[in-house]
């Protein structure tokens, strides 16, 4: 049996965008030439795919960090650097992505095909075209491409199924899953033989369906994570209908009712909601001698009416059908689940999450007796920006400082002329 794999961590890194280029024409028959640099391309996004064909995360086992190719550096001739490819990530319905570093819920993938861009890729920088003008007619001024986003992310699968059995271990909950559907989940008489969801298709004579998924059995305690605890229910947030197993063989040494009770506690423990939606008691093992007089105890103990509780033996298929056949009824009727992450209604195909950054003001700190650091955001963004191997791209670069109050910020720091001045990695003398 294939390892389930329901919750990882991984690291994706859009791609970065090319480079303007610096060039000039210089071609016969063309007397004035003139700035021909082309842009940089768009980096790779890294983006999520629904695939319906997956049931787990298992394949970020062996891969947990992503990568998107770089964008073409601008050509000669005013070329467009190539823009690079996305690369593309498929995880199961029933994804939920969040950003581990802002804690940030981006996306709850649930239908076929949807996608969500994790990871946009950087922008190519300009060439030396775009900054022609009537006082510098042959610019050597060329943009960098910004860099790709790159974040850490939390996957976690929470299974999407129309119907979930829920219910103490060993009540059942396997063998009529196998009973039902093709499934083949692993049996045997012991606790906990399910250590993670297993799903199959209904398919009644008369063409109605739905998928039903076999949950790790619950135990007292387990919304405080207890046994499974979380990774059991948090599956279960997702199904419509739950059909509640209660095991009435007279010589478990176990109480149904009391069962019973635990499970539903658990269920509000965790969410209350969970009670809210349509739910089927089903008795189950009633081949047994001694189950009759069991459910009768049961039902009135608890006060149920007679025709609440489905008896069904799965080992004989006693009643399987007619189980199976008012589940879909009751299952066509029940309300459709929004989102459980997600504030805000999801309508589109794509997802596009973009962080808001805040005007930071402009830092100044004298680090020793004739050096200072600046710090800001924007002035960072545009030293990234900045090509500096060229004279008029350390000009561009100078003005735009003294035009966002970087001169100034520096003078009332203190800083004089032929003082030391760093930004990030760059250093150069203030004049």
């Amino acid at each position: 049996m294939p390892m389930f794999v329901d919750k990882v961590t991984i690291k994706v890194k859009a791609g970065k965008g090319g480079d303007g280029a610096v060039a000039f024409r210089h071609e016969k028959f063309v007397p004035n030439g003139g700035p021909a640099g082309g842009d940089g391309g768009e980096g790779g996004n890294v983006i999520l795919k629904v695939d319906t064909g997956l049931r787990t995360l298992m394949d970020f086992r062996y891969q947990r960090q992503f990568k998107a190719a770089a964008g073409g550096n601008g050509m000669i001739k005013s070329m467009h650097g190539a823009n690079a490819q996305n690369v593309w990530i498929s995880v199961p319905p029933g994804t939920v992505v969040t950003d581990l570093d802002t804690d940030t819920v981006l996306g709850d993938l649930t239908k076929k095909d949807e996608e969500l861009v994790v990871a946009h890729g950087g922008h190519g920088g300009r060439g030396n075209i775009h900054f022609a003008n009537s006082r510098n007619t042959a610019p050597e001024i060329a943009e960098n491409g910004t860099p790709g986003e790159e974040r850490n992310l939390q996957l976690e699968l929470r299974v999407l199924a129309d119907v979930g059995l829920v219910g103490f271990p060993s009540v059942g909950k396997s063998t009529l899953l196998s009973v039902a559907t093709a499934a083949k989940p692993k049996i045997a008489a012991y606790h906990f033989t399910t250590l993670a969801p297993n799903l199959g298709m209904v398919q009644l004579a008369d063409g109605r369906d739905f998928v039903m998924a076999d949950l790790p059995g619950l135990i007292a305690g387990a919304s405080t994570g207890v046994g499974l605890g979380f990774q059991f229910l948090r599956h279960i947030e997702r199904t419509r209908v739950l059909l509640h197993l209660v095991e009435m063989d007279p010589n478990n040494g176990r109480d149904p009712v009391a069962d019973y009770q635990q499970i539903q506690q658990e269920l509000k423990n965790y969410d209350a909601k969970l009670l809210k939606r349509p739910q089927v008691i089903v008795a189950t093992k009633m081949d047994l001698p001694g189950s009759q007089e069991r459910l009768m105890s049961f039902v009135k103990t608890l006060q149920l009416p007679q025709d609440a509780v489905y008896q069904i033996s799965s080992a004989t298929h006693q009643g399987v059908d007619e189980l199976l056949r008012h589940v879909a009824t009751v299952l066509a009727d029940a309300p459709t689940l929004q989102s459980t992450v997600s504030k805000q209604a999801i309508q589109t195909k794509n997802y596009h999450y973009q962080p808001q950054q805040q005007e930071q003001a402009i830092q100044v700190q004298k680090v020793g007796d004739n050096t200072y650091t600046v710090t800001n955001v924007a002035v960072s963004a545009l030293l990234q920006r900045s090509n500096l191997n060229y004279q008029d791209g350390v000009l561009r670069f100078a003005r735009k400082l003294r035009k966002m109050g970087v001169d100034d910020a520096l003078l009332k720091a203190g800083a004089k002329s032929g003082d030391t001045v760093i930004i990030d990695d760059f250093e150069f003398e203030f004049m």
